[in-house]
C-alpha cells in the first residue's frame, strides 16, 4: 500500500483548516476533576520559565513567603518595569540560575476555579533533548514558545516533532514577545501560518496560536487586548481550561506482572498496574507470551477486595487456576490481545552521544520486561525539510526509525492505542546507559516467506483516506500483512509507472 505523505498535503490544505480549541465554548459550570498536564517547550531563551511563572504569579498558586523570596532575589535584576525575575519561581539548580538556562525538567502545580494543572518546564538546548522527551511522555498539551522576532528554528521543530512522536495532539503556539515587535499583527500572522504547515505535516489538526508577553502577562492569564486590539481569540489559561486529557487507552485489559504473590500455599496472586482497559471478576484472561487462558477470581488491593480496576490502578489478581507467570510477562483481555513477535517497527530519539548503531544487540526495557534487541536504523527525520532520509546509524538527538529483531517473543501494542505497552527504552549493555527513548509503530513482517504466494495489491490513496482505512477493526485486525510506505504524490506515481513498465 502506498499513500502521499501527510506533509506533502500540505499545499492542499487551507491553513484556516488547522482546527482550534473552541475558545467560543461556554465555560463549564462545575469545575473539571481531572488535571491538564502540559508541556512548555520551545528554543532557547524563548521565554518558556518566565511564561510558567507568570502562570504562578497570577493564578495565586505563589504563596506570601515564595513571593517575598522572588521579590527578593530578583533584586536588581527587575526590568524598566519594575517586575520581579518570574523565572525564579521554578527554583532551578543553582547552576542553571548561574548559566541563565534550564537544564533539569521542573514540575509545577497551579489551578483556577475551573480546573487543575501540572505543567513541565523542559530545556531549550538540544544536548538536553532527552529531558523534553521525558517530559513530553505523559503530557496532554504542548505549548511551544517562539520567539515574535526571529520565528521558527530547528529546535522548535524538533520540539514540535518530539511532541507528536510522544502522542500530542493538542498543541498552543505561544508567540512570545511580541511586544518587542510592538506588537506586529503581520509577524505573528507570519508565524502561525509556518507554525500550522508544520503541525499538518507532523498529522496535528488541533493548534491555537496566541500572541503573548509572558513578561507583561498579556494574554497568559489576562486578557492583552489593549495593546493587541486586532487578536480576538482566547487567552492561555482560557486554552488549558477547555484542553481534553488524553482518552482512555483504546485496548483492552492489560496488566504487566511485577511481581508474583506467594504468602501461604493458599494464596497466589500476580501484582501490577493497570496499563490498560478494565478487569472484573469472572473475566476470561490471557497470559502472555504462554497463551494460557484462564478466569479472574479476585482482584486485591492493599486494603480491600474490589469488584472491578482499570487503568493505573495497582492490584493484585488472583485466578482460578495454576498457571505460570513470572516477572515480565503479561495478563491480557482474551478478546483484545496486544502484538507478539520477534520483528517491530519503532520510532525513537537517540540520547547520548554515541547514538544508534547498525546491529549492535541492545537491552530494551518496556515496563517490567527486559530483553535483548538488535536494532537496524532505516531513516532519519530531516528537521529542516521534513522528509525521511536513509541512514546506516543515528547521531544523538536524531529522530529514526528503527527495526527491531529479538531473540525471543515480544509482546507490545503499538504506542498510537497505549503509551504504557508501546513505549520502551533502550540500554547499552556496556554501560547500562539509557541511550534512547522510543515506540512502537507496528509489528514487522517480511513479505517474502510465508507471504511469497500471496497475491499483493499496490494502491496509492490520499493521507487522510488511508488514515481511515487503517483505522479499521478489518485492517486492524490484519496490520502485520500490510506493508506501508508515506510518500509524496510524484513518488507514488513513479513506483506504479515503474511497475506498469
Amino acid at each position: 500500500m502506498t499513500a502521499p505523505a501527510t506533509a506533502n498535503a500540505v499545499e492542499h490544505v487551507a491553513a484556516s483548516e488547522v482546527l482550534a480549541f473552541p475558545a467560543q465554548e461556554p465555560a463549564r459550570a462545575t469545575r473539571d476533576s481531572r488535571p491538564l498536564r502540559l508541556i512548555t517547550c520551545g528554543s532557547v531563551d524563548d521565554g518558556k520559565s518566565t511564561l510558567i511563572g507568570r502562570l504562578l504569579w497570577d493564578t495565586k498558586a505563589v504563596k506570601e513567603d515564595q513571593a517575598a523570596t522572588l521579590q527578593r532575589d530578583s533584586n536588581g535584576k527587575q526590568n524598566d518595569l519594575g517586575l520581579p525575575d518570574f523565572a525564579l519561581l521554578l527554583d532551578g539548580l543553582q547552576a542553571e540560575r548561574e548559566q541563565g538556562i534550564t537544564i533539569d525538567v521542573a514540575y509545577r502545580y497551579f489551578s483556577t476555579d475551573k480546573r487543575s494543572f501540572i505543567v513541565a518546564d523542559t530545556p531549550g538546548h538540544e544536548q538536553y533533548t532527552r529531558n523534553m522527551a521525558t517530559g513530553a511522555s505523559t503530557a496532554d498539551l504542548a505549548v511551544l514558545l517562539v520567539d515574535a522576532r526571529v520565528g521558527l528554528l530547528e529546535q522548535t521543530r524538533r520540539h514540535a516533532t518530539i511532541a507528536t512522536l510522544m502522542g500530542i495532539k493538542q498543541f498552543v503556539l505561544a508567540v512570545n514577545k511580541i511586544d518587542l515587535t510592538d506588537y506586529d499583527r503581520s509577524r505573528f500572522e507570519q508565524i502561525s501560518h509556518e507554525f500550522r504547515e508544520l503541525a499538518l505535516s507532523l498529522g496535528v489538526r488541533q493548534v491555537t496560536a496566541i500572541p503573548v508577553s509572558a513578561l507583561k502577562g498579556e494574554n497568559v492569564v489576562y486578557d492583552g487586548s489593549a495593546s493587541m486590539p486586532w487578536y480576538d481569540g482566547p487567552t492561555l489559561i482560557e486554552v488549558l481550561e477547555l484542553a481534553t486529557t488524553r482518552s482512555a487507552q483504546t485496548v483492552g485489559f492489560r496488566l504487566p506482572v511485577q511481581r508474583v504473590s506467594r504468602p501461604g500455599e493458599s494464596f497466589r496472586g500476580y501484582q501490577g498496574t493497570v496499563a490498560g482497559g478494565s478487569v472484573k471478576p469472572g473475566d476470561s484472561v490471557v497470559i502472555l507470551p504462554s497463551g494460557m487462558v484462564a478466569n479472574v477470581t479476585k482482584i486485591v488491593t492493599f486494603d480491600l477486595v474490589r469488584n472491578a480496576a482499570v487503568a493505573g490502578d495497582a492490584i493484585t489478581l488472583v485466578l482460578d487456576r495454576q498457571v505460570d507467570v513470572s516477572r515480565g510477562d503479561m495478563i491480557v483481555a482474551i478478546d483484545s490481545q496486544p502484538l507478539t513477535g520477534l520483528s517491530f517497527d519503532a520510532q525513537l530519539v537517540a540520547l547520548q552521544a554515541e547514538g544508534i548503531q547498525p546491529g549492535k544487540r541492545y537491552w530494551l526495557k518496556s515496563g517490567s520486561r527486559r530483553q535483548r534487541v538488535q536494532v537496524q536504523p532505516a531513516s532519519q527525520l530531516d528537521l529542516q525539510t521534513g522528509k525521511w532520509n536513509h541512514v546506516e546509524q543515528l547521531p544523538m538527538n536524531a529522530i529514526g526509525k528503527v527495526h527491531l529483531a529479538f531473540d525471543e517473543q515480544a509482546i507490545f501494542d503499538t504506542y498510537e492505542q497505549n503509551r504504557t505497552t508501546g513505549a520502551f527504552i533502550l540500554i547499552d549493555p556496556d554501560t547500562n546507559n539509557t541511550v534512547a527513548g522510543g515506540m512502537i509503530t507496528a509489528k514487522r513482517s517480511a513479505l517474502g516467506g510465508i507471504h511469497t504466494e500471496d497475491a499483493r495489491v499496490i494502491l496509492s490513496l490520499p493521507a487522510d483516506l488511508a488514515d481511515q482505512l487503517m483505522a479499521t477493526e478489518l485492517f486492524a485486525n490484519r496490520r502485520e500483512e500490510a506493508e506501508i510506505r508515506r510518500v509524496s504524490a510524484g513518488r507514488a506515481v513513479e513506483v506504479i509507472d515503474d511497475i506498469d513498465g
